[in-house]
């Protein structure tokens, strides 16, 4: 998602990368600059941070490595604003959080983004539909809450958020809720009588943190209307929605130092689970290129359960391992996120996320035959592969719209690959596994991953 800036830094290094004098800094410098100013970040936030980077170059000693300790201080210094970071619970729960945002800026979505991402920290949360203004506000939200089975407190009776509200707190303090999530109205524009609501909201619920949804595709548009409502209602932290729609992304790298708020989530696709947390040191290491393996680290522990990767082990070593395991696994990748995104998290592999940008773990073609074969197979031939013989496999072939051969063919490398699996799951598998990685440059021996 931060293709479009990760390469302007990148076009700036080239131009210093075997010179070490004033003149290439200078040609670096400017490369940097029309990159940031066609990024479309903010000229201010451009001046300053260029002007940080040739202080701080100049003091080091001219050269690649001095300039990318400059640039890399300066994005830090540019992004790290006071205020929390990612999520902050309340030290008495409920934590109250008001989503606040103009019509159409996706704040209703982001609600069930927050409302999934927090489920997924194991907090008990409810999301209170009083957007009462767009008549479709409920309805969407009570698909939300069905789609990812969170509860959603409405009131169908009245047209007064106020109220609505009010009634939703005592309920949430009643039932023991961790997190209360609080969907208010928004408009097509800023006016007095949005700000009066949300006051009146605001004084009910008595939030914890106010959220602003800033729609990302609007550019610096997004951080006027951040800043208006700071001044107005005022707000503790931004959200920046359809992030993955925005091909500049420069509007991520000067907004928290514009509306002086930080910014603490990111919207990086239209998928339920598509939000990230916005951690400026993190951040900035992907820009880099040097990628975030501690946000890869807390992605796939939300994702795979202990206990259930320790039981499939087990199955793997005795060579058990069945297409039911293998469909789990795929539902688990799915939520990790896109390829894409997973590629840009691991350091020196940012480039390789642009090759395969357009694959998706639900969207494969490969996948969705694999699926609609197992989905083809009886239960128990799901659970011992082995019972797959010829006729098996062409009532199989006819049920997923394949043929034999493909059949045939996805089968054996499901066999392939649990043998394998089976192989390198042992002590001494393992062993081998690490000596043939070593030989052909993975981690520790200078490269990231085997070639194919």
């Amino acid at each position: 998602m931060f293709d479009t800036l990760t390469n302007s830094f990148t076009n700036a290094i080239k131009k210093i990368r075997f010179h070490d004098d004033e003149k290439a800094l200078t040609k670096a410098l400017s490369e940097l600059k029309k990159n940031l100013l066609k990024a479309d970040v903010h000229h201010k936030v451009v001046k300053e941070l260029l002007s940080k980077v040739e202080i701080e170059t100049k003091a080091q000693g001219i050269g690649k490595d001095q300039f990318l300790d400059a640039l890399k201080k300066a994005l830090n210094e540019l992004l790290e604003v006071g205020g929390n970071k990612g999520f902050v619970f309340a030290s008495n729960p409920p934590t109250v959080i008001l989503m606040t945002g103009l019509q159409g800026s996706g704040k209703t979505t982001t609600t069930g983004k927050l409302a999934l991402y927090l489920k997924g920290k194991k907090k008990k949360v409810l999301m209170v539909a009083a957007d009462l203004q767009r008549l479709a506000a409920v309805e969407q939200l009570r698909q939300i809450s069905a789609q990812i089975d969170v509860e959603l407190f409405e009131d169908v009776s009245t047209t007064d958020p106020v109220k609505v509200v009010q009634e939703a707190m005592e309920y949430a303090n009643s039932k023991l809720y961790d997190v209360v999530l609080v969907d208010t109205a928004g408009r097509l524009a800023i006016d007095d009588e949005l700000m009066e609501q949300l006051a009146q909201v605001k004084e009910v619920a008595k939030p914890d943190e106010i959220f602003y949804v800033a729609d990302s595709l609007t550019g610096q548009d997004a951080v006027r209307t951040a800043t208006t409502f700071k001044e107005k209602i005022g707000i503790d932290g931004v959200i920046l929605s359809k992030y993955d729609g925005d091909s500049k992304g420069g509007v991520a790298l000067g907004l928290s130092s514009q509306v002086k708020v930080p910014l603490r989530f990111i919207g990086v696709g239209e998928k339920m689970e598509n939000l990230e947390v916005f951690i400026p040191e993190r951040v900035v290491n992907r820009l880099m290129g040097f990628g975030d393996i501690e946000g890869l680290a807390e992605k796939t522990a939300d994702v795979i359960d202990e206990k259930q990767a320790k039981k499939l082990t087990k199955k793997i070593r005795k060579g058990q391992f069945n297409f039911n395991d293998f469909l789990e696994q795929l539902e688990s990748m799915k939520k990790i996120g896109s390829m894409s995104s997973i590629m840009g998290m691991i350091p020196g592999m940012g480039n390789m996320s642009k090759a395969i940008k357009d694959f998706d773990f639900e969207n494969s073609k490969e996948l969705k035959s694999i699926k609609a074969m197992v989905a083809s197979m009886t239960p128990k031939e799901r659970e011992n592969p082995d019972l797959l013989n010829n006729s098996r496999k062409q009532r199989i072939a006819k049920g997923c719209g394949l043929t034999v051969v493909e059949v045939n063919r996805m089968i054996k490398q499901f066999k392939n690959a649990s043998k394998m699996a089976k192989k390198f799951s042992s002590k001494k598998g393992m062993k081998d596994l690490q000596a043939m990685m070593g030989q052909m440059g993975a981690p520790g021996a200078g490269g990231m991953f085997p070639p194919r």
